[in-house]
């Protein structure tokens, strides 16, 4: 069995995120990261491949434990065992979140990246201890996909904010599961958002929170 692990969604815009390793598996790292609003990502190899991404800021230097100064998220992507076991070690000992492209049960690190896919503002990942095996279920849920759960999303962004300042916490409660239901789904393709917005007011009134 796999250990147990603790799926999260983290905001790495702020964050230096630093890969060892130049070659394809790295360069992906580096996409995703970037894809996923990374703006600060520091690759460190000899050698690194033409088609990193420009906004990737390149080393070009065999790995030393100081590379690391600064970083908030690390990736040991090397085709060398050894070095990325000496990334992962050094991560560990700085308190850094360390994931390791290549399996090793001795020196594993601390996560893994899960097969991911978008549609607008949702995010749906999938990790099923096999790196094609997670793609297969992903794009199996990606071909299956509902645009209504996407139009919800979308629409919450803006409901959102309206409804945490017109009722109380019980209230939204009761709000927000309604809006997670097929029947918001139907009044927001039918009628837009201004037709979702008059649903809950029909449903819940126009009570407003205390001082507001």
């Amino acid at each position: 069995m796999p250990p147990p692990s603790y799926p999260i969604l983290l905001d790495i815009s702020d964050r230096l995120c630093v890969i060892v390793g130049g070659g394809p598996v790295a360069v992906r790292k580096a996409s995703g990261l970037i894809n996923s609003g990374a703006r600060r990502v520091r690759m460190i190899a000899p050698m690194i491949a033409p088609n990193v991404p420009a906004s990737v800021e390149q080393v070009h230097e065999t790995y030393r434990a100081e590379h690391l100064d600064g970083a908030r998220l690390v990736f040991a992507a090397t085709n060398a065992a050894s070095v990325n076991d000496a990334v992962v070690r050094d991560a560990q000992a700085r308190g850094i979140l360390v994931s390791r492209a290549d399996s090793d049960e001795h020196t594993p690190g601390d996560f893994v990246s899960a097969a991911r896919f978008d549609q607008g503002p949702v995010i749906v990942t999938v990790s099923a201890g096999s790196a094609a095996l997670s793609v297969m279920i992903r794009d199996q849920l990606a071909s299956n996909w509902q645009p209504g759960w996407t139009n919800l999303a979308e629409a919450m962004i803006e409901l959102r904010p309206e409804i945490k300042q017109s009722w109380d916490e019980k209230t939204r409660q009761k709000i927000f599961r309604d809006l997670a239901t097929d029947q918001a789904m139907d009044v927001l393709a039918s009628g837009g958002v201004d037709a979702l917005r008059l649903w809950i007011r029909e449903r819940y009134g126009d009570q407003k929170v205390e001082g507001t």
